[in-house]
């Protein structure tokens, strides 16, 4: 199909969307992806340039930015994986369609984002890059329960002295 169709297509659906006000949507057979596709990039942007634009709508935390493996140029697209699933909504939603630099993006979502093939030429560094992705390691906080064990095992010493 062709790109343009296409990125009309995905407009109509998202215009049908908000008559039905949102109670069921053409995004919801993409919850468990957090991937979306960019095409239609200007050949000169940078991984940099691809944050600043899609981060609007969520923190990025890993961006593929197509290269020719020769040259090293951008081939005009990129694969960008979100924290949260819903910013692929809102970016698919507000960024499809729009012109960046003179050219018109599409924006759709991915349903199985594979990563690129690893080569013998791949370090290790890049390998743990393309599983992991680029953001910090986020650390759960602790249950309630546990967020002051002190008191907990202050108290048992005081009831243990009182017998």
């Amino acid at each position: 199909m062709n790109p343009m169709t296409n990125m009309k297509n995905v407009t109509k659906l998202s215009e049908q969307d908000l008559k039905l006000g949102g109670k069921s949507s053409w995004h919801d057979q993409y919850k468990s992806s957090a991937w979306i596709f960019v095409g239609g990039l200007p050949y000169d942007l940078t991984e940099g340039d691809v944050l600043c634009v899609f981060s609007q709508y969520g923190e990025i935390v890993n961006v593929n930015l197509v290269r020719d493996k020769a040259t090293g140029k951008s081939k005009g697209f990129a694969f960008i994986c979100y924290e949260d699933q819903r910013s692929t909504v809102l970016a698919v939603d507000n960024l499809n369609g729009i012109k960046l630099v003179g050219k018109t993006l599409r924006v759709d979502h991915v349903q199985d984002y594979r990563p690129p093939k690893e080569t013998d030429k791949t370090d290790d560094e890049t390998r743990q890059l393309y599983m992991e992705g680029c953001a910090p390691k986020a650390e759960h906080p602790r249950p309630e329960k546990q967020k002051n064990p002190t008191v907990k095992s202050e108290k048992r010493h005081k009831s243990i002295k009182k017998e």
